[in-house]
């Protein structure tokens, strides 16, 4: 394993980045399904403003509840940039004010709003329970240092990462990442292999089922859809305990078992196995963060920003030999697999 990561080490960043473009633009851009986009960007597509506009007035003054939760919260409340609802303030450890409010004056949202109190996360960002303390804070300082960029540039959220780090402390940071490593990751995707999905529209890089006469179902082809169990909870309530369920193409997980636990690619290609570096289990080693039980959708992105050389924080080197031989079948099945595995 050591042989392994001192070579892997050795490879510059340009090395990955030029490598990867080339597969990256033989492969027709970057996995709309892990984007949230049916179509790819355009040609020349602008990258959005890294800072967030000003929030949508919300005059609706319905009051929601969720069952077990003592909470009562209109849709503005739910929203709030810097003051989310908390709906079980019983399942996680009390939060810190970078997490519960964010920076309203310098417009960082609470780490709360996007990622849930308890930190699960959704498709559209990520889930970072069961993460370390010492990767949080590097991943935060890559966004600040500008190495953690998009590959479809009209998806916001990353660069609203990169504003947001930039205006944290590192007192800040070192807070919202103690927080978070201190949550454990539980089960929050399933995984359902299937010829067929539920026709979707996409609303804020997410899968939503189509309703009434839209309704109706069609190949899964060669993508994953994740999608909440429930829309009300997950869009309206942001129900923190409401899971989310991604149905990948039939015999995906079997070959992303192959290419995960042996390094056998699609192709038949060899690559080194993902449990190399991140162990056994899948589950971290060291600086090697837990890849099991997340989404498929963020470990999608995560793969092809690598392999597009978008993605050049600290620790990419070290999968510069893997992702560079990878297809878009391969990110499919291995995201699957991770996915479909116990955190």
């Amino acid at each position: 394993m050591r042989t392994f990561l001192v070579a892997a080490t050795a490879l510059t960043f340009g090395t990955l980045a030029g490598v990867a473009t080339v597969l990256a633009q033989a492969a027709g851009g970057p996995p709309g399904w892990a984007y949230g986009y049916t179509a790819p960007p355009p040609a020349n597509q602008a990258r959005p403003n890294i800072v967030p506009g000003p929030a949508q007035p919300n005059t609706d003054t319905t009051v929601h509840t969720i069952s077990g939760s003592q909470g009562k919260f209109t849709r503005s409340q739910i929203a709030n940039r810097h003051g989310p609802a908390d709906w079980f303030p019983g399942d996680h450890p009390p939060m810190p004010d970078i997490v519960a409010k964010g920076k309203e004056a310098q417009n960082v949202f609470a780490c709360g709003l996007c990622h849930y109190p308890n930190g699960k996360g959704r498709p559209e960002n990520a889930n970072v329970t069961g993460l370390n303390y010492d990767y949080i804070v590097q991943q935060m300082k890559d966004f600040r240092d500008g190495k953690r960029i998009t590959s479809d540039p009209r998806k916001g959220n990353t660069g609203f990462m990169q504003h947001f780090a930039k205006n944290m402390t590192d007192d800040e940071i070192k807070a919202a990442a103690s927080y978070f490593a201190a949550i454990p990751a539980t089960p929050w995707v399933k995984v359902v292999e299937t010829a067929t999905v539920p026709k979707m529209r996409i609303q804020g890089g997410v899968h939503l089922p189509l309703t009434g006469a839209e309704a109706g179902v069609e190949p899964i082809g060669a993508r994953i859809v994740e999608t909440p169990e429930s829309i009300h909870d997950a869009e309206i309530l942001r129900n923190p305990r409401s899971g989310w369920v991604a149905y990948v193409p039939t015999g995906s997980l079997k070959k992303g078992e192959a290419l995960v636990k042996e390094g056998t690619t699609a192709s038949g290609a060899k690559v080194a196995a993902c449990t190399v570096c991140h162990g056994p289990d899948l589950r971290g080693i060291g600086q090697a963060p837990t890849i099991a039980g997340r989404s498929p959708s963020y470990v999608g992105r995560q793969l092809y920003d690598m392999q597009s050389g978008n993605r050049n924080g600290t620790w990419t080197p070290l999968m510069a030999p893997v992702v560079a031989s990878l297809n878009a079948e391969d990110l499919i099945n291995a995201s699957a697999y991770l996915a479909s595995l116990r955190p």
